[in-house]
């Protein structure tokens, strides 16, 4: 499957900066893998509209787009206009800017409450905010902290999800070889889950990371990725950027995990995560908890011995006020999500004569887009986007800061994890 076009969740065109911009645009990743369509967002209105109603997704990612949101409207109001949240004349007062700025920050925060990252970006927002006003800064010293740290919170995610990858793929290869699983040099077969690559982080990505760094490396055999219902972000995303990085992959669907795992062999599952517990229970998109539990438990058939499950996420993912998983708020969408599919309308007869070969998607080009019920009228469905994966189940939890490790069935301890990190 060819892909022209890079594929990254926010872009800036013009060879501006942000702060030139005072604007980023984001791909609708509702429309993909068939329509690449760039939607500006320069409001924390339209920063909270594309996050709720998932034209962006994935924690890191959704972290970035509600700090430029605000940075967007602040820069506004520093060139001496109103924007949507603060008018003008709130200039002039930092404890009113600061008051305007609390009401949009807690807003925010209600786009989608289980991903841990949106809520420390948004505190760490808040906490510059309250100091620099506790210090005696006006209104325009204000307003350009914020900007800057917001700003700050887009640029740091891209640095660190690189250092994310190479630690990932450094373990594996390490602990595989250790323990004889593989011989040393040989290539591994890699599943992973959901979407969590460049277009769910401000670039490269945190699982999706891994397995780019294992390919620079030259040691990946195979990517395989669920196809990741009802949303379909492993069809529709991952598909494509594994097909942009030329990385050889499957998808498998998702009632075929664990045929995957009796029949073929897999060296590792990676996944990403939207909140990390203390002890590493991990909220991760719905379907993670169940392929961790395959793999903690082999078929008879089985050529694979246990396959350890890897966690890859910043440390902004780790949520160390909360001591374990039971605390987790999981989000549940709505009915309609599962009873639908939206997709590409096609001739089957026409694709399969031509052995399945289709045009694939080009930026300004549309197709023929199509939303179809596929079940009875009225039907409820329970669908939770998340799902914990509890820390018996993770052998590592990979950040910027190295691997997490623990004893086989045991929990971690990532408040001590961070502070010997930091």
């Amino acid at each position: 499957m060819a892909v022209t076009t890079p594929l990254t969740a926010f872009r800036i065109t013009g060879g501006r900066t942000f702060e030139q911009a005072q604007s980023v645009e984001i791909i609708d990743q509702l429309l993909l893998p068939h329509t690449i369509r760039w939607e500006q967002v320069s409001t924390i209105e339209e920063a909270f509209a594309a996050i709720k109603s998932m034209k962006i997704r994935g924690a890191p990612a959704i972290a970035s787009l509600a700090s430029l949101g605000i940075a967007s409207e602040l820069l506004t109001l520093l060139s001496g206009k109103s924007s949507p949240s603060f008018p003008a004349e709130s200039l002039a007062s930092a404890t009113e800017l600061l008051s305007l700025l609390l009401k949009q920050t807690a807003y925010l925060l209600t786009s989608r409450p289980t991903a841990v990252n949106l809520l420390e970006a948004l505190s760490r927002i808040e906490s510059a905010a309250k100091q620099t006003t506790e210090a005696g800064a006006d209104g325009h010293q204000l307003a350009r902290k914020v900007v800057d740290v917001a700003v700050g919170v887009w640029e740091e995610d891209r640095e660190r999800n690189v250092a994310i990858g190479d630690n990932g793929a450094r373990w594996i290869l390490e602990k595989l070889e250790r323990e004889g699983t593989i011989e040393k040099g040989e290539k591994i077969n890699v599943l992973t889950v959901c979407n969590t690559g460049s277009l769910a982080t401000s670039a490269y990505g945190t699982a999706l990371g891994v397995i780019t760094s294992l390919h620079h490396m030259g040691r990946l055999s195979h990517a395989y990725y669920a196809q990741t219902g009802p949303y379909q972000q492993g069809a529709r995303l991952t598909s494509m950027e594994l097909a942009s990085l030329g990385i050889e992959n499957t998808m498998v669907c998702d009632t075929a995990i664990g045929a995957l795992l009796a029949e073929k062999r897999v060296h590792l599952f990676v996944a990403g995560a939207d909140r990390i517990a203390a002890n590493g229970d991990t909220a991760n998109k719905i379907s993670t908890y169940q392929i961790s539990l395959l793999c903690s438990s082999p078929h008879p058939f089985s050529p694979n011995p246990p396959i350890p499950v890897l966690v890859a996420a910043p440390v902004t993912t780790l949520d160390l006020a909360m001591d374990s998983g039971r605390s987790i708020i999981i989000e549940q969408r709505p009915s309609w999500e599962a009873c639908t599919v939206r997709g590409r309308v096609v001739e089957v007869d026409e694709m399969i004569k031509s052995g399945g070969k289709i045009e694939p998607a080009q930026e300004g080009v549309d197709v023929e887009v199509a939303t179809v019920l596929v079940t009875p009228p009225n039907t409820r469905a329970w669908n939770p986007a998340f799902d914990v994966t509890p820390a018996s189940l993770i052998a590592g939890i990979v950040t910027e800061l190295g691997v997490a490790k623990k004893e086989q069935g045991a929990e971690y301890d990532l408040r001590s994890f961070v502070k010997a990190g930091k």
